[in-house]
């Protein structure tokens, strides 16, 4: 019941005090004159400027420094709402999680299963860190670890991003909370606090957008309804985006906040700092997060280009860029892919051809359009140039598969290769299902965001034409004063925001959590922001100030109404729903590697499960899920041959070189059908060995038949081949686990071979 209390709390208090509406006639409605001054502009005026609320002359007055009691009540009802709003979200990932599983009545070792693939891995660093003598010997295992990869000591703090799982078990260890919270639990709430710290950083983007905390309200209740598909956090607590995604949305909110008109030398170094904080986090706490930020700055770049932004701000969000990544740089402990992220080469390019040529911002539409493709051209030739450069001095290959991937997707490189068919089998990186749109359209979501975002789109493109027709760059105010359309900074940022990573959704779909939870706040934005609709009042030439205020709000209680009336029955059945963990023979498999083998065993298997055994058992892995390693990608594909028509005889060589002591086969894979013909592990094997594939399909003409059977199959036959080098020591109806001989028998090379199996 406290969802529906907190519904019919936004009805109640949406009459205390709302931003207050400009003249509906006058600069706003006559000229769409949209906060018209830079925020770096008029920074000598006396006058103070609230950080939530409207920004420009047609978004409503700010909070003066008396705070009249209206003000501040309105203040004080939409922070209330919004900490209302992300309790709710937290709860409920919290609530769907403890029903899903029924965790609270898992032993141990099936907690830890339920940390699936990767997610086990950064969990049980957790747990190591935790189980260590003391934090300096934690610390200590860390930086030389000799278990994650056999035969080899790596600096986990270099290699992963797992500086969270280090820093909650310091916590952990020194708040006095041991009797009263197990570890597990102190780690899970902590990631779904997180999420309430998304929904409010996508509350205050909205609120400052629109004036409103209207639009706040209408974005949480959004993102909570369209859980699906704006977060995963219940079924995979430990991923790295469930950690950085809700710093990349207080980084858009700083940004907003940033990009606001008339804020004072005090307000920007406080979001200048803020942009820096976020960024650091975001970047310390996930691998990709330098493609991210290479969208961001690409977006930063195009409203430059176009003269929404001044020099002082592009250069400033370039710096907290380059900082914040050189901090997680030096972090972990020189980390040379982030030192050859296309990121870096990037910004370095841009600010330096953009110093080099000073007029690019004169002469007229023609001559600025040619001034910038010439600008945008040398930027990139300048960017691959240092890029390539970089790479080849720092000899850094860790994320070429990414590239390959990139390369493949598009049709732009081979298709055989093993790495990036391992990423386009997946449908995670696949394009965008379409059922997407249509829950999101379900929830009321799509339509409000897909009209705010073609009139926003035309209006800055209107704008833009504008800014690059001037001879010369000016001011806002002599922009105004020539009739033209100023469009607001923060707003073309988010719109920029918003198309930017839509299309790296659509491209991508694992990429749409970065998408929808501000697709959230665009949307809330036009359904309360006050410009959208005094442009459409002004084409139904009935624009007027009651009729504003209005549809302002009238419209967005509604649609809050239509959510509640429609989905509230949906989410409690859904947070009523009872399922139960069962995965048996996992469990007993990994009560079988605890209690008979040796502590130091290395086992070799699927990245997935190895993940697990780790963390149940902490025995040594061969390979393991974090794929940003040349050398690791190599040796995967190498541990997979098990899966793929090789000799026992090689597959045997293979083991001896890494030193696995036991191999893990898993029916699933062996018979694999989840995946299509083509995109299964053993198909992708085949195809990277020049293998024909199984079953019926077309072939590429240069493959060809192997000369020897599936090992994973052929290995069950118990032939002399096979039992010389293998001995089999666990089995079940998933599981097959064989022991790796440590030295060859001579009939092992003079047996025969089994016939291969179709």
């Amino acid at each position: 019941m406290e969802l529906r209390k907190r519904v019919k709390l936004s009805k109640l208090k949406h009459h205390f005090g709302l931003s207050q509406d400009a003249p509906a006639k006058g600069r706003c409605s006559s000229n769409m004159m949209w906060g018209a001054e830079r925020a770096n502009a008029s920074h000598e005026g006396k006058r103070e400027v609230c950080l939530l609320g409207g920004s420009g002359a047609c978004s409503g007055s700010c909070i003066l420094p008396q705070w009249p009691w209206r003000q501040c009540v309105s203040m004080a009802a939409g922070l209330l709402l919004a900490g209302l709003l992300a309790l709710t979200q937290a709860w409920c990932v919290n609530a769907i999680h403890e029903n899903l599983l029924w965790f609270s009545q898992l032993t141990e070792v099936e907690r830890e299963i339920s940390f699936r693939t990767e997610c086990g891995l950064y969990y049980s660093y957790y747990k190591q860190m935790l189980q260590a003598p003391s934090i300096q010997e934690g610390l200590s295992d860390l930086i030389h670890d000799n278990l994650t990869e056999s035969k080899r000591t790596i600096n986990l703090l270099q290699r992963m991003n797992i500086y969270q799982e280090v820093f909650l078990s310091v916590l952990y260890r020194l708040l006095p909370i041991q009797a009263y919270l197990e570890p597990v639990y102190f780690y899970i709430y902590t990631v779904f606090s997180l999420q309430a710290v998304y929904v409010i950083a996508l509350y205050l983007t909205a609120w400052l957008l629109s004036g409103s905390w209207l639009a706040g309200t209408l974005t949480g209740i959004w993102y909570i309804l369209n859980r699906v598909d704006t977060t995963r956090v219940e079924f995979t607590i430990s991923l790295r985006e469930n950690w950085s995604l809700p710093f990349l949305a207080l980084q858009v909110t700083a940004i907003t906040c940033y990009l606001r008109p008339q804020l004072t030398a005090l307000q920007q170094k406080v979001m200048v700092w803020l942009m820096y904080v976020t960024t650091f986090c975001f970047c310390l706490t996930w691998q990709f997060n330098q493609f991210i930020l290479l969208v961001q700055a690409l977006i930063i770049y195009t409203l430059d280009c176009v003269d929404f932004l001044t020099t002082t701000q592009v250069t400033t969000m370039y710096l907290v860029q380059v900082s914040s990544l050189l901090s997680v740089w030096l972090l972990q402990f020189c980390n040379s892919m982030i030192l050859g992220s296309l990121v870096l080469s990037f910004i370095v390019a841009a600010l330096f051809i953009r110093h080099c040529q000073s007029g690019l911002k004169t002469g007229g539409l023609l001559v600025r359009l040619g001034k910038l493709l010439l600008h945008s051209t040398m930027v990139l030739l300048l960017t691959f140039t240092i890029n390539y450069l970089a790479k080849k001095a720092l000899q850094l290959r860790s994320d070429e598969h990414i590239f390959k991937f990139i390369k493949s997707k598009f049709a732009l490189g081979p298709t055989r290769d093993f790495d990036a068919n391992l990423y386009l089998c997946e449908e995670a990186f696949g394009l965008l299902p379409l059922d997407t749109l249509e829950r999101l359209a379900g929830t009321l979501l799509l339509y409000p965001y897909t009209l705010t975002l073609l009139l926003l789109s035309g209006m800055l493109a209107v704008a833009a034409l504008q800014n690059l027709s001037r001879p010369k760059a000016g001011s806002a105010e002599e922009r105004k004063g020539a009739g033209a359309v100023a469009f607001r900074p923060d707003v073309a940022y988010n719109l920029l925001h918003t198309l930017f990573y839509g299309l790296l959704a659509f491209s991508t779909m694992r990429m749409k959590y970065i998408w929808t939870g501000h697709m959230c706040a665009v949307a809330a934005y036009g359904v309360c922001g006050k410009e959208l609709w005094t442009l459409l009042l002004n084409a139904l030439s009935c624009n007027t100030k009651v009729l504003l205020r209005l549809v302002r709000y009238a419209v967005p209680l509604l649609m809050i109404g239509c959510l509640y009336y429609k989905f509230w029955p949906k989410l409690m059945e859904e947070l009523s729903e009872l399922r139960e963990f069962y995965d048996p023979d996992t469990v007993e498999l990994m009560t079988w590697i605890s209690t008979k083998t040796p502590k130091r065993a290395v086992f070799a298997g699927s990245m997935q499960l190895l993940a697990g055994i780790k963390l149940c058992t902490g025995r040594v892995l061969t390979n393991h899920p974090h794929y940003e390693d040349k050398d690791l990608r190599e040796r995967t594909k190498q541990v997979y041959q098990v899966y793929a028509r090789q000799s026992p005889e090689e597959v045997y060589d293979i083991m001896r070189a890494i030193g696995a002591d036991y191999v893990v086969l898993e029916n699933s894979i062996c018979y694999e059908r989840r995946h299509r013909r083509g995109c299964r592990l053993r198909d992708l094997l085949d195809l990277a060995n020049g293998h024909i594939m199984d079953g019926a399909g077309d072939n590429d003409p240069d493959l060809l038949a192997a000369s020897h059977p599936r090992f994973c199959e052929a290995i069950k036959t118990d032939t002399a081949a096979y039992t010389a080098l293998f001995t089999r020591t666990f089995q079940n109806k998933t599981f097959h686990v064989y022991r790796v001989k440590k030295k060859r028998k001579k009939s092992a090379k003079s047996s025969s071979e089994p016939s291969a199996t179709q």
